[in-house]
């Protein structure tokens, strides 16, 4: 009856590698982050269109907690994305959920408010979603996207992401109930084009 089941490489989320880009590059997310990532936690607009309803632990003191044990983080891989331009710390991308047994993660990405429009959010997709096949072995990337977030989903399709169905009344977000477009790329879909796929269109995301 155990014929089906076979064992699967671990990949190494304990490596917290740094991965650059020409207009960003990613590296190991610190507590040292926290100050200029705090902008990011507390502007209205960034939380809608995640569908964070907040609370205490977006607290300063909680979010030092958190970010202290980001590296030690073996099932999951948290990056931050830093702009090459200036220095900043820019946002956060991240690999969590891992289905060993599936090969999958999930996959989500947060920028510091005044930071879109630019392609950072796009190239450091591109850099994380490289990494997780090319490096971890990943099959599946997955993630969800609002309704009320097309510049998001059109970043994400830049990059080869796909629609693959619709959570309805997913966010009840002011009265407002919100679908979610679930997406996902798949490693052989990467290798023929990393993340560059031949409908990508040139706007900035």
């Amino acid at each position: 009856m155990a014929d089906h089941v076979r064992t699967v490489p671990r990949p190494d989320f304990l490596d917290k590698p740094t991965l650059e880009g020409e207009q960003v590059l990613l590296r190991g997310l610190t507590v040292d982050d926290v100050p200029a990532l705090l902008p990011m936690f507390r502007d209205a607009e960034a939380s809608r269109l995640t569908g964070h309803h907040g609370g205490d632990e977006l607290d300063e003191a909680r979010l030092r907690t958190w970010y202290a044990t980001r590296r030690d983080q073996d099932d999951r891989l948290d990056l931050a994305v830093v702009e090459r331009a200036t220095g900043n710390v820019v946002g956060e991308v991240v690999l969590n959920e891992w289905d060993p047994g599936n090969e999958s993660c999930s996959f989500r990405i947060c920028l510091v408010p005044g930071t879109y429009g630019h392609g950072l959010g796009t190239e450091a997709t591109r850099l994380i979603v490289g990494h997780g096949f090319e490096t971890l072995g990943l099959h599946r990337i997955s993630l969800e996207v609002y309704a009320f977030n097309p510049r998001a989903r059109r970043a994400y399709e830049k990059v080869g992401f796909v629609a693959e169905g619709v959570l309805r009344d997913a966010l009840l977000w002011d009265g407002e109930r919100v679908d979610a477009t679930v997406m996902s790329i798949l490693a052989p879909e990467w290798s023929r084009h990393r993340g560059r796929p031949e409908t990508a269109g040139t706007a900035s995301d």
